[in-house]
Protein backbone atom coordinates (compact mmCIF):
# COMPACT_ATOMS: atom_id res chain seq x y z
CA UNK A 1 0.00 0.00 0.00
CA UNK A 2 0.96 3.60 -0.67
CA UNK A 3 0.23 7.23 0.08
CA UNK A 4 -1.68 9.62 -2.49
CA UNK A 5 2.37 10.83 -3.06
CA UNK A 6 3.76 7.35 -3.67
CA UNK A 7 5.61 6.62 -0.89
CA UNK A 8 4.99 3.75 1.44
CA UNK A 9 2.69 4.55 4.54
CA UNK A 10 5.56 3.99 7.21
CA UNK A 11 5.66 1.81 10.50
CA UNK A 12 2.37 0.21 11.67
CA UNK A 13 0.70 3.35 13.86
CA UNK A 14 -0.10 1.13 16.44
CA UNK A 15 3.70 0.23 16.92
CA UNK A 16 4.50 3.24 18.93
CA UNK A 17 1.19 4.04 19.84
CA UNK A 18 0.82 3.92 23.19
CA UNK A 19 4.39 4.25 23.74
CA UNK A 20 6.44 7.12 25.50
CA UNK A 21 8.28 9.58 24.69
CA UNK A 22 12.06 8.67 24.93
CA UNK A 23 10.38 5.32 23.38
CA UNK A 24 9.13 7.01 20.24
CA UNK A 25 12.45 9.11 20.30
CA UNK A 26 13.99 6.24 19.90
CA UNK A 27 12.55 3.83 17.63
CA UNK A 28 10.51 6.83 15.46
CA UNK A 29 10.79 5.89 11.71
CA UNK A 30 13.18 2.69 12.28
CA UNK A 31 12.62 -0.63 10.57
CA UNK A 32 9.85 0.27 7.95
CA UNK A 33 10.78 -3.65 6.63
CA UNK A 34 11.38 -4.09 2.73
CA UNK A 35 10.51 -1.31 0.55
CA UNK A 36 9.35 -2.17 -3.37
CA UNK A 37 11.64 0.27 -4.89
CA UNK A 38 14.94 0.33 -5.56
CA UNK A 39 17.58 3.46 -5.47
CA UNK A 40 19.70 3.94 -8.44
CA UNK A 41 22.70 4.60 -5.98
CA UNK A 42 23.37 2.35 -3.41
CA UNK A 43 22.46 3.74 -0.04
CA UNK A 44 24.59 4.03 2.91
CA UNK A 45 24.21 0.95 5.71
CA UNK A 46 25.63 2.65 8.64
CA UNK A 47 23.65 0.44 10.93
CA UNK A 48 26.20 -1.84 13.54
CA UNK A 49 24.15 -4.37 13.54
CA UNK A 50 21.28 -6.48 11.68
CA UNK A 51 18.47 -8.71 13.37
CA UNK A 52 16.04 -11.55 11.58
CA UNK A 53 12.23 -12.01 11.94
CA UNK A 54 13.56 -15.83 12.45
CA UNK A 55 16.28 -16.57 14.22
CA UNK A 56 16.85 -19.60 13.01
CA UNK A 57 17.92 -17.10 9.95
CA UNK A 58 20.27 -15.45 12.35
CA UNK A 59 22.02 -18.79 13.06
CA UNK A 60 22.72 -19.87 9.34
CA UNK A 61 24.15 -16.47 8.95
CA UNK A 62 26.35 -16.85 11.66
CA UNK A 63 27.46 -20.37 10.19
CA UNK A 64 27.87 -19.17 6.98
CA UNK A 65 25.39 -21.47 5.37
CA UNK A 66 23.35 -18.42 3.64
CA UNK A 67 24.22 -14.68 2.87
CA UNK A 68 23.13 -12.16 5.16
CA UNK A 69 24.40 -9.37 7.78
CA UNK A 70 24.61 -9.39 11.54
CA UNK A 71 27.69 -7.25 12.55
CA UNK A 72 29.29 -5.00 10.50
CA UNK A 73 32.84 -6.11 11.48
CA UNK A 74 31.23 -9.41 9.91
CA UNK A 75 30.26 -7.50 6.76
CA UNK A 76 28.01 -4.99 6.08
CA UNK A 77 25.76 -4.52 2.67
CA UNK A 78 27.60 -1.12 1.44
CA UNK A 79 30.74 -2.86 1.99
CA UNK A 80 30.03 -5.73 0.26
CA UNK A 81 28.65 -3.71 -2.87
CA UNK A 82 32.38 -1.97 -3.13
CA UNK A 83 34.02 -5.52 -2.76
CA UNK A 84 31.79 -6.80 -5.71
CA UNK A 85 32.66 -3.55 -7.70
CA UNK A 86 36.65 -4.43 -7.01
CA UNK A 87 36.28 -7.58 -7.99
CA UNK A 88 34.53 -7.48 -11.32
CA UNK A 89 37.09 -4.67 -12.10
CA UNK A 90 39.99 -7.00 -11.14
CA UNK A 91 38.10 -9.81 -12.80
CA UNK A 92 38.60 -11.75 -9.51
CA UNK A 93 35.97 -14.02 -7.89
CA UNK A 94 35.57 -11.66 -4.52
CA UNK A 95 37.11 -8.62 -2.93
CA UNK A 96 37.90 -7.77 1.09
CA UNK A 97 37.76 -4.22 1.84
CA UNK A 98 39.92 -2.71 4.73
CA UNK A 99 40.36 0.67 6.77
CA UNK A 100 43.33 1.36 4.96
CA UNK A 101 45.92 0.82 2.50
CA UNK A 102 48.20 -0.93 5.12
CA UNK A 103 45.79 -2.62 6.65
CA UNK A 104 45.02 -4.94 3.55
CA UNK A 105 48.66 -5.21 3.56
CA UNK A 106 48.83 -6.58 6.75
CA UNK A 107 45.97 -8.83 5.75
CA UNK A 108 47.11 -9.85 2.82
CA UNK A 109 50.68 -11.21 4.07
CA UNK A 110 48.98 -13.00 7.04
CA UNK A 111 46.91 -14.92 4.65
CA UNK A 112 50.36 -16.18 3.08
CA UNK A 113 52.80 -16.10 6.51
CA UNK A 114 53.32 -17.79 9.38
CA UNK A 115 55.98 -17.80 12.15
CA UNK A 116 58.95 -19.25 10.53
CA UNK A 117 58.10 -18.50 7.16
CA UNK A 118 60.28 -16.57 4.71
CA UNK A 119 59.01 -13.66 2.11
CA UNK A 120 61.34 -12.23 -0.82
CA UNK A 121 59.62 -8.72 -1.47
CA UNK A 122 61.06 -5.94 -4.19
CA UNK A 123 63.51 -3.58 -2.44
CA UNK A 124 61.79 -0.99 -4.16
CA UNK A 125 58.18 -1.26 -2.56
CA UNK A 126 56.17 1.73 -0.70
CA UNK A 127 58.34 2.67 2.69
CA UNK A 128 55.43 1.21 4.79
CA UNK A 129 55.43 -2.05 3.20
CA UNK A 130 59.33 -2.35 3.51
CA UNK A 131 58.89 -1.17 7.53
CA UNK A 132 55.88 -3.51 7.86
CA UNK A 133 58.18 -6.13 6.83
CA UNK A 134 61.49 -5.39 7.95
CA UNK A 135 59.85 -4.58 11.61
CA UNK A 136 56.58 -5.79 12.32
CA UNK A 137 56.89 -9.25 10.83
CA UNK A 138 60.52 -9.58 11.31
CA UNK A 139 59.65 -9.34 15.12
CA UNK A 140 57.12 -12.46 14.49
CA UNK A 141 60.18 -14.35 12.93
CA UNK A 142 59.15 -13.67 9.17
CA UNK A 143 62.23 -12.68 7.45
CA UNK A 144 61.76 -11.04 4.34
CA UNK A 145 64.79 -10.89 1.22
CA UNK A 146 64.45 -8.21 -0.50
CA UNK A 147 65.49 -7.72 -4.21
CA UNK A 148 65.47 -6.22 -7.10
CA UNK A 149 62.60 -7.33 -9.25
CA UNK A 150 63.77 -6.38 -12.56
CA UNK A 151 66.15 -8.54 -12.41
CA UNK A 152 64.57 -11.79 -12.73
CA UNK A 153 67.45 -14.05 -12.53
CA UNK A 154 68.69 -12.68 -9.20
CA UNK A 155 64.78 -12.85 -8.17
CA UNK A 156 64.80 -16.66 -9.45
CA UNK A 157 68.03 -17.28 -7.26
CA UNK A 158 66.50 -15.75 -4.56
CA UNK A 159 63.32 -17.22 -4.06
CA UNK A 160 65.10 -20.78 -4.66
CA UNK A 161 67.49 -19.75 -1.74
CA UNK A 162 64.92 -18.73 0.53
CA UNK A 163 62.09 -20.78 -0.41
CA UNK A 164 59.25 -18.18 0.67
CA UNK A 165 55.74 -18.89 0.95
CA UNK A 166 54.92 -15.47 -0.57
CA UNK A 167 56.54 -12.88 -3.01
CA UNK A 168 55.45 -9.14 -2.79
CA UNK A 169 55.66 -7.01 -5.52
CA UNK A 170 54.54 -3.63 -6.82
CA UNK A 171 53.03 -3.37 -10.28
CA UNK A 172 54.55 -0.06 -10.55
CA UNK A 173 56.51 0.76 -7.52
CA UNK A 174 56.45 3.79 -5.12
CA UNK A 175 58.41 6.25 -6.04
CA UNK A 176 60.51 5.59 -8.97
CA UNK A 177 58.03 3.77 -11.10
CA UNK A 178 59.33 0.62 -12.17
CA UNK A 179 57.40 -2.01 -13.51
CA UNK A 180 57.11 -5.51 -12.59
CA UNK A 181 57.07 -8.27 -14.86
CA UNK A 182 54.42 -10.16 -13.08
CA UNK A 183 53.95 -13.26 -15.38
CA UNK A 184 57.66 -13.80 -14.95
CA UNK A 185 56.77 -13.03 -11.87
CA UNK A 186 54.05 -15.07 -10.75
CA UNK A 187 56.10 -18.23 -12.81
CA UNK A 188 59.22 -17.96 -10.58
CA UNK A 189 56.96 -17.45 -7.29
CA UNK A 190 54.54 -20.60 -8.24
CA UNK A 191 57.13 -22.61 -9.46
CA UNK A 192 59.01 -22.28 -5.79
CA UNK A 193 55.24 -23.20 -3.76
CA UNK A 194 55.28 -19.45 -3.23
CA UNK A 195 52.30 -16.96 -3.52
CA UNK A 196 52.21 -13.87 -5.48
CA UNK A 197 51.10 -10.89 -3.79
CA UNK A 198 51.14 -7.62 -6.03
CA UNK A 199 50.33 -4.02 -4.97
CA UNK A 200 48.43 -2.60 -8.04
CA UNK A 201 47.88 1.50 -5.92
CA UNK A 202 50.02 2.76 -9.02
CA UNK A 203 48.27 1.18 -12.29
CA UNK A 204 44.44 0.93 -11.13
CA UNK A 205 42.41 -2.06 -12.79
CA UNK A 206 42.16 0.03 -15.77
CA UNK A 207 45.36 -0.49 -16.98
CA UNK A 208 46.45 -3.71 -15.02
CA UNK A 209 45.01 -6.83 -13.58
CA UNK A 210 47.16 -8.51 -12.00
CA UNK A 211 45.30 -11.65 -11.42
CA UNK A 212 44.96 -12.33 -14.99
CA UNK A 213 48.81 -12.24 -14.90
CA UNK A 214 48.59 -14.98 -12.12
CA UNK A 215 49.14 -13.28 -9.23
CA UNK A 216 47.26 -15.15 -6.19
CA UNK A 217 46.40 -11.49 -4.14
CA UNK A 218 46.26 -8.18 -5.14
CA UNK A 219 46.17 -5.06 -2.98
CA UNK A 220 45.20 -1.58 -3.28
CA UNK A 221 45.05 1.92 -1.21
CA UNK A 222 41.85 2.53 -2.52
CA UNK A 223 42.33 5.89 -0.92
CA UNK A 224 44.30 6.79 -4.40
CA UNK A 225 42.77 6.19 -7.72
CA UNK A 226 40.05 4.26 -7.26
CA UNK A 227 38.56 6.74 -4.75
CA UNK A 228 40.19 9.78 -6.51
CA UNK A 229 38.73 12.65 -4.56
CA UNK A 230 41.64 12.81 -1.52
CA UNK A 231 37.76 12.35 0.88
CA UNK A 232 38.30 8.43 2.12
CA UNK A 233 40.95 6.12 3.66
CA UNK A 234 40.32 2.68 2.34
CA UNK A 235 42.01 -0.99 1.34
CA UNK A 236 40.63 -3.33 -0.80
CA UNK A 237 42.65 -7.03 -1.51
CA UNK A 238 40.62 -9.02 -4.60
CA UNK A 239 41.86 -12.78 -4.37
CA UNK A 240 39.61 -16.05 -5.21
CA UNK A 241 36.41 -16.88 -3.09
CA UNK A 242 38.36 -19.28 -1.32
CA UNK A 243 41.29 -16.72 -0.01
CA UNK A 244 38.58 -13.98 0.42
CA UNK A 245 36.63 -16.21 2.76
CA UNK A 246 40.16 -16.53 5.05
CA UNK A 247 40.40 -13.00 4.90
CA UNK A 248 36.97 -12.35 6.51
CA UNK A 249 37.15 -14.61 9.28
CA UNK A 250 40.48 -12.88 9.94
CA UNK A 251 38.96 -10.19 9.85
CA UNK A 252 36.37 -10.85 12.13
CA UNK A 253 39.18 -11.50 14.57
CA UNK A 254 41.11 -8.46 14.02
CA UNK A 255 38.36 -6.31 13.09
CA UNK A 256 40.10 -3.79 10.35
CA UNK A 257 36.71 -2.73 9.48
CA UNK A 258 36.34 0.56 6.88
CA UNK A 259 33.20 2.18 7.18
CA UNK A 260 30.00 2.04 5.07
CA UNK A 261 30.55 5.43 4.59
CA UNK A 262 34.03 5.76 3.14
CA UNK A 263 32.96 2.67 1.05
CA UNK A 264 30.20 4.67 -0.63
CA UNK A 265 32.61 7.68 -1.35
CA UNK A 266 35.29 4.72 -2.70
CA UNK A 267 32.61 3.46 -4.96
CA UNK A 268 31.22 6.82 -5.95
CA UNK A 269 34.68 7.60 -6.84
CA UNK A 270 34.75 4.02 -8.98
CA UNK A 271 32.23 5.40 -10.83
CA UNK A 272 34.66 8.23 -12.66
CA UNK A 273 37.81 6.00 -12.68
CA UNK A 274 38.00 5.06 -16.42
CA UNK A 275 37.89 8.56 -17.65
CA UNK A 276 40.02 9.92 -14.45
CA UNK A 277 42.90 7.61 -14.94
CA UNK A 278 43.40 8.21 -18.87
CA UNK A 279 43.08 12.11 -18.01
CA UNK A 280 45.85 11.16 -14.95
CA UNK A 281 47.67 9.09 -17.85
CA UNK A 282 47.93 11.67 -20.66
CA UNK A 283 48.43 13.96 -18.38
CA UNK A 284 51.66 12.47 -16.96
CA UNK A 285 53.07 11.86 -20.21
CA UNK A 286 52.77 15.76 -21.05
CA UNK A 287 54.26 16.54 -17.58
CA UNK A 288 57.47 13.93 -18.31
CA UNK A 289 58.26 15.29 -21.54
CA UNK A 290 58.18 19.25 -20.52
CA UNK A 291 60.53 17.51 -17.05
CA UNK A 292 62.83 15.53 -19.61
CA UNK A 293 63.66 19.40 -21.30
CA UNK A 294 63.92 21.40 -17.81
CA UNK A 295 67.72 22.41 -17.75
CA UNK A 296 67.01 22.34 -13.47
CA UNK A 297 66.00 18.67 -13.41
CA UNK A 298 68.61 15.58 -13.94
CA UNK A 299 66.32 12.85 -14.24
CA UNK A 300 62.85 11.67 -15.02
CA UNK A 301 60.96 8.31 -13.92
CA UNK A 302 58.02 7.36 -15.87
CA UNK A 303 56.61 4.59 -16.75
CA UNK A 304 56.15 4.24 -20.09
CA UNK A 305 60.57 4.05 -20.28
CA UNK A 306 60.05 0.61 -18.67
CA UNK A 307 61.89 -2.04 -20.30
CA UNK A 308 59.97 -5.33 -19.48
CA UNK A 309 59.44 -8.91 -21.26
CA UNK A 310 55.90 -7.83 -22.82
CA UNK A 311 54.07 -4.66 -21.91
CA UNK A 312 51.47 -4.83 -24.06
CA UNK A 313 50.71 -8.48 -22.30
CA UNK A 314 50.65 -6.62 -18.52
CA UNK A 315 48.73 -3.44 -19.37
CA UNK A 316 45.55 -3.30 -21.11
CA UNK A 317 46.19 -0.07 -23.14
CA UNK A 318 49.13 1.92 -24.56
CA UNK A 319 48.98 4.14 -20.74
CA UNK A 320 50.75 4.08 -17.96
CA UNK A 321 49.53 6.02 -15.41
CA UNK A 322 49.41 9.14 -13.44
CA UNK A 323 52.87 8.74 -11.42
CA UNK A 324 56.10 9.94 -11.96
CA UNK A 325 59.06 10.97 -10.12
CA UNK A 326 62.20 13.41 -11.01
CA UNK A 327 65.47 15.12 -9.52
CA UNK A 328 66.17 18.46 -8.97
CA UNK A 329 69.68 18.81 -10.58
CA UNK A 330 72.60 18.79 -7.57
CA UNK A 331 69.99 19.58 -4.99
CA UNK A 332 69.83 18.77 -0.77
CA UNK A 333 67.09 18.43 1.34
CA UNK A 334 67.02 22.14 1.42
CA UNK A 335 66.31 22.08 -1.87
CA UNK A 336 63.92 20.24 -2.45
CA UNK A 337 62.09 21.51 0.40
CA UNK A 338 62.12 24.98 -0.89
CA UNK A 339 60.74 23.58 -4.85
CA UNK A 340 57.64 22.21 -2.50
CA UNK A 341 57.44 25.30 -0.60
CA UNK A 342 57.23 27.61 -3.28
CA UNK A 343 54.41 25.58 -5.43
CA UNK A 344 51.30 27.75 -6.24
CA UNK A 345 49.18 25.09 -7.42
CA UNK A 346 50.15 22.18 -6.97
CA UNK A 347 49.60 20.32 -3.30
CA UNK A 348 52.69 18.78 -1.35
CA UNK A 349 50.53 16.11 0.11
CA UNK A 350 51.23 13.09 1.64
CA UNK A 351 48.96 11.19 -0.68
CA UNK A 352 48.58 10.71 -4.70
CA UNK A 353 45.81 9.70 -6.98
CA UNK A 354 43.71 12.64 -6.01
CA UNK A 355 41.97 14.86 -8.94
CA UNK A 356 44.43 17.51 -7.75
CA UNK A 357 48.31 17.28 -8.37
CA UNK A 358 50.24 16.34 -5.87
CA UNK A 359 54.13 16.52 -4.89
CA UNK A 360 55.58 14.37 -1.96
CA UNK A 361 59.46 14.05 -0.88
CA UNK A 362 59.83 10.22 -0.65
CA UNK A 363 63.31 11.10 1.49
CA UNK A 364 61.44 12.95 3.96
CA UNK A 365 58.13 10.86 3.88
CA UNK A 366 56.59 8.09 2.40
CA UNK A 367 60.37 6.43 2.47
CA UNK A 368 61.29 8.10 6.01
CA UNK A 369 61.77 4.55 7.55
CA UNK A 370 64.44 3.51 5.67
CA UNK A 371 68.13 4.45 6.67
CA UNK A 372 69.92 7.34 4.29
CA UNK A 373 72.11 3.83 3.13
CA UNK A 374 68.98 1.87 2.35
CA UNK A 375 67.10 4.61 0.21
CA UNK A 376 70.34 5.44 -1.24
CA UNK A 377 70.74 1.90 -2.66
CA UNK A 378 67.09 1.84 -3.67
CA UNK A 379 67.77 5.15 -5.63
CA UNK A 380 65.67 7.93 -3.40
CA UNK A 381 67.69 10.67 -3.35
CA UNK A 382 67.29 13.55 -1.48
CA UNK A 383 66.74 15.64 -4.90
CA UNK A 384 64.05 13.26 -5.57
CA UNK A 385 60.28 14.63 -6.05
CA UNK A 386 57.10 12.33 -6.44
CA UNK A 387 54.64 13.90 -8.25
CA UNK A 388 51.06 12.16 -9.00
CA UNK A 389 49.51 14.48 -11.53
CA UNK A 390 45.88 15.59 -11.66
CA UNK A 391 43.63 16.07 -13.86
CA UNK A 392 43.75 20.05 -14.73
CA UNK A 393 45.03 21.74 -17.66
CA UNK A 394 49.03 20.68 -18.34
CA UNK A 395 49.84 24.25 -19.03
CA UNK A 396 48.94 25.21 -15.37
CA UNK A 397 51.33 22.19 -14.08
CA UNK A 398 54.16 23.16 -15.74
CA UNK A 399 53.79 26.81 -15.41
CA UNK A 400 54.15 26.17 -11.03
CA UNK A 401 56.67 23.10 -11.73
CA UNK A 402 58.86 26.01 -13.75
CA UNK A 403 58.42 28.55 -11.32
CA UNK A 404 59.49 26.37 -8.37
CA UNK A 405 62.14 24.51 -10.23
CA UNK A 406 63.56 28.39 -10.28
CA UNK A 407 62.84 29.36 -6.70
CA UNK A 408 64.84 26.20 -5.62
CA UNK A 409 67.88 25.95 -8.03
CA UNK A 410 68.07 30.11 -7.72
CA UNK A 411 67.21 30.63 -10.78
CA UNK A 412 65.39 34.22 -11.96
CA UNK A 413 61.86 33.68 -12.51
CA UNK A 414 60.46 34.32 -16.15
CA UNK A 415 57.64 36.63 -17.31
CA UNK A 416 55.62 33.66 -18.65
CA UNK A 417 56.20 31.45 -15.74
CA UNK A 418 52.94 31.13 -13.66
Amino acid sequence: MTNDNGTSPGPRPDRLANAGFATRSVHGGERQGTPDYTPTVAPIHLSASFFYDDTNDLDAVFANEREGYVYTRYGNPTLRALEQAIAALEDTEDAVTYASGMAAIHAAILLDARSGDRIVAGRDVYGATYAILSRLFASLDIETTFVDTRDLDAVEATVARVRPTLVICETISNPLVRVADIPALARIAHAHGAKLMVDNTFASPLLVNPARLGADTVVHSATKYLGGHGDATAGVIATTAERALALREQAKLVGPTLGAFEAWLIQRGIKTLPLRVRAHSDGAVAVAAWLRAHPSVSEVFYPEDATIGDAAAIFNDHRRGGMLAFEIRDADRSGAFRFMEALKLIIPATTLGDVYTLVLHPAMSSHRALTPEQREEIGIREGLIRLSVGIEDVDDITGDLDQALRVAVGAPATATTA
